[in-house]
């Protein structure tokens, strides 16, 4: 076995290249869009869960709480969601999305879409599934591990 074969057979090696592959795609598509892949996930988490407060958001995210605030400045800047203080909680904020988001995150969802049609392109849809099906066990897995 050569080098070459090695290291085209571990796994690691492999996910890593392609996610190196996939966020340079991502965050170029995105960015022709005047978007990041953090827009997309605050608007998706706020659409798909509901309000949150900044905390929440960053759990759901995966965007440190440092790095939050500086999104949620950028959206709300676009009017993409709103900040209300929080009813239970006055030194929190509450935030939703607006109906500008809601449009917004429809756009983006094509974007993505087409984005991950080129990514995923030797796949077929039964293939793309099962990837699909496959990534989500293994981070579940290390999740639940703390890992």
């Amino acid at each position: 076995m050569n080098s070459d074969d090695r290291l085209r057979q571990r796994a690691s090696r492999l996910l890593s290249q392609v996610a190196t592959r996939s966020d340079r795609l991502i965050n170029e598509g995105l960015a022709q869009a005047d978007a990041r892949k953090w827009h997309y996930a605050v608007l998706a988490s706020l659409q798909d869960f509901g309000p949150a407060s900044q905390a929440a958001l960053s759990k759901r995210t995966g965007i440190y709480r440092s790095d939050m605030v500086g999104v949620l400045n950028e959206l709300a800047q676009r009017q993409f969601v709103e900040r209300a203080p929080d009813p239970d909680d006055q030194r929190r904020n509450v935030i939703t999305i607006s109906t500008a988001g809601r449009r917004q995150l429809r756009r983006l969802d094509k974007v993505l879409d087409a984005l991950h049609d080129e990514l995923l392109a030797p796949l077929d849809a039964t293939e793309r599934d099962q990837l699909v099906s496959l990534l989500t066990r293994l981070l579940d897995h290390h999740d639940s591990q703390g890992s």
